[in-house]
């Protein structure tokens, strides 16, 4: 987002929607209204039903749920799994493709258990299925996923029991798919299968050479950490042979990046895994499904670049690419158009969450007035700086900034050296800031902004306090630099004034949103409006419901935020599906293994010590434990009373 707000005579709506990029970023689900407010398109077509967001907000409150909030809109998901089967369909009938596609959700992108089950639900008319890499996965995936028609493509290191699992859902007619990392495990599986009578289902993973750009690029090549070289893979072959189970090998997997930002590379790496697929039909397998893992990368900024957090391709794009490749290379040797199978999860349900919360505070650095005379000092440092002030012209922008940097660090060395004292240093501050006030004013009457002013701004910004966590609710943003939406959910028909970052209320340096996404590269600071006595100001954090949920950790115990799932209606109205009540602060305690029922005690305890040493009365007692018992039960972020 860019970090000074566009300058017409009247802000308006559509002002907001280009300034905060909704069109680039959005999809169609989210977009400004006429009153200002962000307002939700479940079909992402702009046709349909709207409802608005803050609206929305208001229902969650009159409940009795306090903010922070993690709000799901389940028409989102349901709309994200029916365009991908659908735009894969088109691509499949316009090519003349002979095979099928099928989709699998990576349970591990959110483990969520109302998640998955709404995955299941939605895609059941679409035969789509469910990727585990784990004993837990497995089990909840065989729970959840009724379709026999769809995938479930059992992933990551199995050991005995993961494997009985999946050849008893295998028993009771699931499509379970054991896709083999490692050569050891052919053997264990063959061994089981045959104590419990029943035929397994084979894929292989392959380490391709082709890579990915972005920040998962480590996925694939021939240093991955997962997957079989094509010498393990001959093996693997002989050894099924020779036991008479080639036809049991079904499946050729792969996976190159979690987000493929480059169409370059996802040709890529379909071109090579044809080239496998067909060599292992030539050996006999039976084969069937070409599984090209994840990858279908989202569009975080809206800048369709190669960009970590873009993607420089569309969804038709992506669908007909892969369909043409794979048609291309296996019809020159004549061999039969497999089932497609793609691991996308984090474009499935990537737009379906949105983290709410309203603002605490701000803080500002707001300058004393410039003095009418300057103070008698042996030094000549804020003549220099009085002096620059004056100078500040469209024209001078860059040099009366270079020099305001020099004098601004000379102050702090004449005053470490005690060459100046602390008002004069503050008069120093004043006057930096002052400067960098003005040379802001005047950088818009340029046509081009120097890129300077970007550095200007972000040491003006304001913080905004955000009553939630980064490192419990947007993990990514802390670990990776991830770039996520950020946006005021209404006032977008007022014109934003002031440079922002985004502080959490974790006491921890590192609990900020400082880096905004934008069409032209990433941004330190975000336009947000001036707060309003007794207002609340509430921000949207959008795009957030993969991989956040359940990577967050309990920095200062903060714990699990609210949760709630809408479903939006025809007519435009909507219901309430599911409340989850965020942990409280008695919860969070016991996660670190600390007795409550002993706390309790021990604070008791203190306070017959505090009755019989005379710090409080007898009176007090009972008040005192009732206020521990109820912060024990309260919310772990902020309560308003």
């Amino acid at each position: 987002m860019t970090s000074t707000a566009k300058k017409t005579k009247k802000w308006s709506p559509q002002d907001a929607s280009d300034f905060y990029g909704l069109e680039r970023w959005g999809a169609g689900y989210f977009s400004v209204g006429e009153k200002g407010d962000i307002v939700i398109s479940p079909s992402g077509t702009g046709d349909g039903p709207q409802v608005s967001l803050p609206e929305v907000v208001k229902g969650i409150l009159d409940r009795g749920l306090n903010m922070p909030v993690l709000l799901r809109i389940e028409n989102i998901l349901g709309s994200q799994i029916k365009q991908l089967h659908e735009t894969f369909a088109e691509a499949i009938k316009e090519l003349n493709y002979n095979g099928s596609y099928k989709g699998v959700f990576p349970i591990k992108v959110n483990q969520q258990e109302q998640v998955v089950e709404a995955i299941a639900q939605f895609g059941s008319q679409f035969d789509h299925g469910l990727e585990a890499g784990s004993k837990p996965e497995l089990i909840a995936a065989i729970s959840i996923l009724e379709n026999r028609n769809a995938c479930l493509i059992c992933n990551g290191y199995k050991d005995e029991e993961f494997i009985d699992l999946g050849l008893y859902a295998t028993k009771m007619g699931l499509q379970c798919f054991f896709v083999i990392e490692i050569p050891s495990e052919l053997d264990l599986i063959l061994e089981r299968a045959a104590l419990i009578g029943v035929r397994p289902k084979l894929g292989l993973r392959i380490k391709l050479v082709a890579k990915a750009e972005g920040k998962w690029a480590e996925s694939g090549g021939d240093g991955s950490v997962f997957g079989l070289n094509l010498s393990q893979i001959i093996h693997i072959v002989d050894r099924l042979k020779e036991e008479d189970k080639l036809d049991c090998l079904e499946l050729l997997h792969y996976h190159i990046g979690s987000q493929i930002p480059n169409i370059r590379d996802i040709r890529a790496g379909v071109m090579e895994a044809c080239r496998i697929y067909e060599e292992l039909v030539k050996e006999g397998a039976a084969m069937g499904y070409l599984d090209l893992g994840g990858g279908l990368a989202v569009d975080y900024d809206g800048s369709r670049t190669n960009e970590p957090c873009s993607r420089n391709y569309s969804l038709d794009e992506y669908c007909y690419d892969i369909v043409e490749t794979i048609a291309t290379v296996l019809d020159k040797t004549g061999t039969t158009h497999p089932t497609i199978i793609t691991e996308s999860g984090r474009a499935i349900v990537a737009y379906y969450s949105v983290l709410l919360f309203n603002v605490l505070d701000v803080s500002s650095y707001v300058p004393q007035p410039i003095p009418k005379e300057l103070p008698d000092t042996s030094n000549n440092l804020l003549e220099n700086l009085f002096m620059t002030y004056n100078m500040v012209s469209p024209k001078d922008i860059q040099e009366c900034y270079n020099d305001t940097l020099f004098y601004r660090d000379q102050a702090k060395q004449l005053f470490k050296h005690g060459q100046i004292n602390i008002r004069e240093r503050a008069l120093a501050e004043d006057l930096f800031r002052h400067i960098l006030i003005k040379i802001s004013k005047a950088a818009e009457k340029l046509k081009h902004v120097p890129r300077v002013i970007q550095d200007i701004n972000e040491a003006l910004s304001d913080v905004y306090y955000g009553n939630f966590s980064v490192f419990q609710s947007l993990p990514d943003v802390w670990a990776i630099d991830q770039l996520f939406p950020v946006i005021p959910i209404h006032r977008l028909d007022e014109e934003p004034s002031r440079p922002a970052i985004i502080a959490d209320i974790t006491c921890d340096s590192d609990g900020k949103i400082a880096l905004f996404p934008d069409a032209n590269g990433p941004k330190s600071t975000i336009m947000l409006h001036d707060l309003k006595e007794n207002e609340e100001y509430y921000l949207g954090v959008f795009l957030v419901g993969a991989y956040q949920e359940t990577l967050g950790d309990l920095h200062n115990l903060f714990g699990d935020t609210n949760v709630v799932s809408i479903h939006i209606n025809d007519n435009g109205t909507f219901e309430f599906d599911r409340e989850l009540e965020g942990d409280s602060v008695e919860d969070i305690l016991s996660y670190v293994e600390y007795d409550v029922k002993a706390i309790k005690q021990r604070i008791k305890r203190l306070a017959e010590d505090s009755i019989h040493k005379g710090f409080i009365k007898v009176k007090d007692r009972k008040v005192i434990l009732r206020m521990f018992d109820e912060g024990l039960r309260g919310y772990t972020y902020f309560e308003r009373e």
